[in-house]
């Protein structure tokens, strides 16, 4: 796990003690970026390039360093700004400095606007720090009170770590009851005393007192919206983000010998698309033998592809080590899961730069596999998420892959339709535009449950929750939802797609874990639901605030899988994660985002507008594997550790789970006879993950972050 780190002290009060021991904490085997009463430090296994630090001194250039330096020994003045970019950020030097320069005056959002995934630390002076979120949230902040000032990380349990921070199980329980729901989770974390700056905010920390503000607010409803101009920004950002990972120079060492470049070829058109972008940026070609270049009969070379001679005796035929002929590098494309002839392969067809390799899914890829080893062996993440349970699957594919893997995590809520967006077509007086998606869901609901539900149950259905949500209140529909968990009345994710579309026009919606949780876990949620009513509604539509909620846990949900499944020394990109390519998709019209089959129609567009002009007009509509076998095979082998995790789980000592109903949720789960939603295998990899996050952070020992911490002081028996 990467994270960064430091904290900003406030000025000290008249007679208030002195904090010596800041002199000696720091994290373990950390960086020093910046030294004196405010630090910053790098800690885990950063690459040169992903450091960068910009200083700018009255009177001087900025001066402009990449990797880690030693720290300047020249002590800073109130005039003196630093800045900080880690992660993978596209910008050049001079872009950089000129950034600095511009948020001298305040200004902070273009220092968001380049290509890549990367966080922002901005000092200026000595007692001013500003740190930016992204907008998705796979690059989170957070920070906690500390020695009289604000402690600050890009991950959470550090500072757990730093201030002893015991479990905040309350939050648990919102997260498990409505995790997209930011009434019910607040800016909360797992830690009591641990706050999650949201994304696309600001924390400005200033004599130690933290500050949040928006620093990119979304476009609104009324402003106008071509369908044109929004492809065209997507592709440029697109595409200007998957280049600036092709062209990212090859890490020193690789203890895997992998391939420098690795794609996912998955099965879906988001993943197919990044695989398509990369396999068409220019590269120079690297010898044959080299890692990433083409192998077999082509490029092995016989007596004709030798040197030249290298002159050692006159006539004779010695030679340098032969190179062979520079080719085209080609990219690791990985796929898991299929037996038959891949199917995969139509979605990049005609891709010489691809190699594609397809895993055999054996008992050890598939989800729940590490129930049947050491449930506590696994890396213990910044917070639970439904990830540690398929790491290993995940794990097997990031290792055929490269050095730097690119994924198409992220491109379904980015580009979503999602259902809640009707009611914004009719908040904008758009009631026509809604019969295209609702006839789609008609048509879907037709051939599976007959023609009575199809034409006519599911658009009355649809429809008539499509006019509630536009014209409910949002105090009236956060207090009806609190209601509707006290009662227990949570979906259970059966019934046709037009019923499961129904559900999600609502302001809150419970998650698929819901059901299993306890009673005084669902209080304890409608308790803030309930509180959250009595605050200012959001001032954007309801449909746009769900989708931008989706994307936030999308974002969530990758930055646990990489924490969970990522190969040492390599890193996993998802470039429709980065703000430009977000900020491009915000300028999508809601109708073209809910037309049937949007997605693929906007990803052929983009691949049509970056050269890919031989795609078929059917590109990505074929059939998508069954999602849900590979998970009831892993519950069905697991069904030993299963019943043994849940013996006596944290869970259930914590009081957030109905503990009988739990059990018999996995005895279902565990029958092959007995049908199960996908909704309810979701639920149930929220609820194991979970637990076995809980258990790995029990396991741990306190403080093993920081060096330098006082010993903690214990209590004094009472008689």
């Amino acid at each position: 796990m990467r994270w960064l780190t430091g904290w900003s002290t406030g000025t000290p009060r008249a007679g208030a003690p002195v904090h010596e021991a800041l002199a000696t904490v720091a994290p373990i085997a950390a960086r020093p970026l910046w030294t004196g009463p405010n630090p910053l430090w790098a800690v885990g296994d950063w690459r040169p390039e992903e450091i960068r630090l910009v200083t700018l001194r009255p009177g001087a250039r900025p001066a402009v360093s990449t990797g880690p330096t030693t720290p300047d020994p020249v002590e800073d003045t109130p005039a003196t700004t630093r800045l900080a970019v880690l992660g993978h950020c596209g910008a050049t030097d001079a872009e950089l400095a000129a950034g600095l320069a511009g948020a001298r005056g305040g200004a902070v959002r273009h220092l968001t606007a380049w290509p890549g995934s990367y966080t922002v630390v901005l000092r200026t002076g000595t007692r001013s720090t500003l740190l930016l979120t992204d907008l998705a949230g796979a690059q989170p902040v957070f920070h906690t009170p500390w020695a009289g000032g604000t402690a600050y990380a890009t991950a959470a349990l550090p500072l757990a770590d730093l201030v002893g921070a015991a479990l905040d199980t309350g939050h648990l329980a919102a997260r498990l009851a409505c995790p997209e729901s930011p009434e019910a989770l607040g800016t909360g974390t797992p830690y009591l005393g641990v706050q999650r700056v949201p994304p696309g905010h600001v924390l400005a920390i200033r004599g130690g007192r933290p500050y949040l503000d928006a620093y990119d607010e979304p476009p609104g409803a009324e402003q106008p919206r071509d369908e044109a101009p929004a492809i065209r920004e997507l592709t440029r950002t697109l595409l200007e983000s998957v280049r600036s990972r092709v062209r990212t120079p090859a890490p020193a060492t690789d203890p895997a010998g992998r391939a420098r470049l690795g794609v996912d070829l998955s099965y879906g058109t988001a993943s197919a698309t990044v695989a398509l972008l990369a396999a068409a940026v220019p590269l120079p070609p690297v010898p044959a033998g080299a890692p990433g270049a083409p192998t077999g009969p082509a490029v092995t070379g016989g007596r004709g592809a030798a040197g030249a001679r290298s002159g050692a005796v006159k006539g004779s035929w010695a030679r340098e080590a032969a190179q062979g002929p520079s080719v085209p590098e080609q990219l690791a494309a990985v796929t898991l899961g299929e037996t038959e002839p891949p199917t995969s392969l139509a979605l990049a067809p005609d891709t010489p730069r691809l190699r594609h390799t397809v895993l055999d899914p054996g008992p050890d890829t598939l989800p729940y596999a590490v129930l049947r080893t050491d449930p506590q062996s696994g890396p213990l993440t910044d917070e639970p998420g439904p990830e540690l349970v398929a790491a290993a699957r995940a794990g097997a594919r990031f290792d055929a892959g490269g050095a730097d893997h690119l994924t198409g995590y992220g491109a379904r809520q980015v580009l979503d339709g999602h259902p809640a967006r009707l009611a914004d077509l009719i908040r904008a007086g758009r009631p026509r535009e809604l019969l295209p998606p609702v006839a789609a869901l008609a048509g879907a609901d037709r051939a599976a449950a007959g023609v009575l539900t199809g034409a006519l149950r599911t658009p009355l259905t649809v429809v008539r929750a499509a006019h509630r949500l536009s014209r409910v209140r949002y105090a009236e529909a956060l207090d009806e939802a609190a209601a509707k968990l006290t009662a227990r009345h949570v979906p259970d994710g059966a019934g046709t797609a037009g019923d499961r579309s129904a559900v999600d026009l609502a302001w809150c919606v419970p998650g698929p874990a819901a059901r299993w949780l306890s009673d005084e876990a669902l209080s304890s949620v409608a308790l803030r639901l309930r509180l959250a009513a009595r605050r200012p509604a959001p001032e954007e539509h309801p449909g746009a605030h769900r989708a931008r909620h989706a994307l936030y846990r999308q974002a969530r949900s990758f930055r646990t899988l990489l924490h969970a499944a990522e190969q040492p020394g390599q890193r996993l990109h998802a470039p429709f994660l980065d703000n430009q390519v977000v900020r491009a998709a915000r300028l999508l019209p809601d109708d073209v985002r809910l037309q049937p089959g949007a997605r693929h129609a906007l990803l052929h567009a983009v691949l049509t507008g970056a050269g890919r002009t031989d795609l078929p007009p059917d590109w990505g509509r074929g059939p998508r594997p069954d999602r849900t076998a590979p998970a009831r095979a892993g519950l069905r082998l697991a069904a030993d550790g299963l019943a043994e995790l849940f013996d006596a789980p944290l869970l259930a000592e914590a009081g957030l789970i109905d503990l009988p109903a739990v059990r018999a949720g996995l005895a279902h789960s565990t029958d092959p006879a007995t049908p199960l939603s996908p909704a309810a295998l979701a639920g149930l990899a929220d609820l194991v993950s979970t637990e076995l996050w809980l258990r790995r952070l029990r396991a741990r020992r306190h403080g093993a972050c920081w060096t330098g911490l006082p010993h903690p002081q214990a209590p004094a028996l009472t008689p």
